[in-house]
Order: C-alpha cells, then structure tokens, then sequence
C-alpha cells in the first residue's frame, strides 16, 4: 500500500471518528437518556413556567404539552429564586418525574444574587435530579443587564451536567412588545413561540423519553 494510500485510509477513520463523536454529543450523550423515572413531565421553574401573563391554558408548559401529546405537570411559582427551587425539590422527587423542564435564575439575577449562588443551587437541584433518574432540559434565562451575563455559567453547567441546554428562553421574544405582556413577561402568543422552539428541540428525542408502551 502506498504512502497516499495509507493517508487517505487514515484521514477516512479520523473523519468517521470525528463524526462519531459529534452525533454521539448532539443526540444521545446526556445523563439518564433514556429516563429510568417513570413519572410525569414537569416544568420546574418561576413565573415564565407558571405562565404569568398568559391567559388560562397558554402557558409554554400548556402549550408544549399540547404540541407534544404529553401531559406536562407545571410547577411554575411566581417569584422564586433557584434557592426556592431546591428546597420544594423534595415534593418533585415524590413523582418521580421522567422529564424535568427546569428553568430558574431570572429572579436570581434581579435580586442580585451572587452567580455563583444560583449556579450552585442549579447544579444540585440537577444533581438531585439524575440521582432519581430523570432526564432535565436546562432552560438558560437572561441576566437582567444589558449584557448576559448568565450565558457563559448556563453552557458550562450544562456541560458539566450532561443535559440537554436550551439558551435564553425568551431569544427573539424579549424586547418586542407582540410578544410580551410586560417588560419581563411573554403574553399568549410569545408562550406560544417558547413553547414551538422546545418542541423543535425535543421532538427529535421523544422516542427515548416516552415512557416504554
């Protein structure tokens, strides 16, 4: 075999390598997939999960669950911080939820809790959270400044986490009064489009996270 020969087969099996390893991280190498919980779907988060400012039914967890065919049990507490997120964790473990859609950090950033803080309280709740099994899509929010300051910490603990990361909840919402009830809060329509862009994201996953028939 020739020298070209032999490099051509070599550059052929790092190629095959590299793509091995990419579609492994972009499909399947996240914690608990598939789920070994076999309990509901659950948002866990603040007032953007419990839906503040949508009318009855439109909140994204409503809607997605719609979208998806799946019952999406909403645990959306207006005001809470990531620290009120782990402390009612104890009442989610009770339903051994299979997929936790967990969105905090917003009220964090306006209470100026330290980063470090709520990036800590997020790491637990996800690590309370793989222990029973439970696959978690990390929702990333915008710190409240002009600059995110929060993008970097939401990516780095996802990674660390091996969760499924959806940045920024409200990219191409905030800002635009169509799709906002207030300066903080999306109205129907801009739940609407929350809930469209994670079902784009998830549909491709639901054949691992539906629960086996």
């Amino acid at each position: 075999m020739t020298l070209k020969r032999i490099t051509l087969v070599l550059l052929a099996i790092l190629l095959m390598v590299l793509l091995a390893r990419w579609f492994i991280g972009t499909t399947s190498h996240y914690a608990n997939l598939p789920p070994g919980a076999e309990g509901p779907w659950i948002a866990l988060g603040d007032s953007l999960t419990e839906g503040y400012g949508a009318s009855e039914g439109h909140s994204y967890p409503a809607v997605l669950g719609n979208l998806l065919g799946i019952p999406i049990v909403n645990k959306g507490v207006s005001g809470d911080t990531t620290a009120d997120g782990l402390k009612r964790l104890d009442d989610i473990l009770l339903l051994k939820p299979r997929v936790v859609l967990l969105c905090l950090g917003g009220n964090d950033s306006l209470n100026q809790v330290p980063k470090q803080q709520t990036f800590a309280n997020l790491a637990a709740i996800i690590e309370r959270l793989h222990q029973s099994g439970t696959f978690v899509v990390l929702i990333g929010v915008r710190s409240a400044s002009l600059r995110d300051k929060n993008e970097t910490h939401f990516h780095r603990l996802a990674r660390e986490q091996t969760v499924l990361y959806v940045p920024d909840i409200l990219s191409g919402i905030a800002f635009k009064p169509i799709y906002m009830s207030d300066a903080i809060h999306p109205n129907d329509e801009g739940y609407e489009r929350v809930a469209k862009r994670l079902e784009k994201i998830l549909r491709p996953f639901l054949p691992k996270l539906q629960q086996p028939k």
